[in-house]
């Protein structure tokens, strides 16, 4: 079982920089790929960027609206995985949740992902 917590969000302005942080509980955690997934109100959630392991090697992956401003990492020591925003845009207005599976098949899609956070808001404004 895996618990996770977001933090991190809040209200910026365009052009400025947050950092969303994910601390997980479970042994295991280190392991686990893990994503990020955000929510705009009535809008689908979509996917943000993930971090996870190829034949032992980290990789990460990224939508391309994110791409070059957004920065995915993790700290096995804390348990953590951190999402560096920046240049931050109004589009990227949304509610941030973290999740996180052992072996997802794509991890860009939510659906694969069996735990998750609460969410933080991050709001941007122009």
């Amino acid at each position: 079982q895996v618990q996770l917590v977001e933090s991190g969000g809040g209200l910026v302005k365009a052009g400025d920089s947050l950092r969303l942080s994910c601390a997980a509980s479970g042994r295991t955690f280190s392991t686990y790929t893990t994503g990020w997934f955000r929510q705009a109100p009535e809008k689908e959630r979509e996917f943000v960027a993930a971090i996870g392991y190829t034949w032992g090697l980290s990789r990460t992956y990224y939508a391309d609206s994110v791409k070059g401003r957004f920065t995915i990492s993790r700290d096995n020591a804390k348990n953590t995985v951190v999402l560096q925003m920046n240049s931050l845009k109004p589009d990227d207005t949304a509610v941030y949740y973290c999740a996180a599976d052992a072996s997802p098949a794509n991890p860009t899609v939510g659906a694969v992902y069996n735990y998750w956070g609460q969410g933080t808001q991050v709001t941007v404004s122009s």
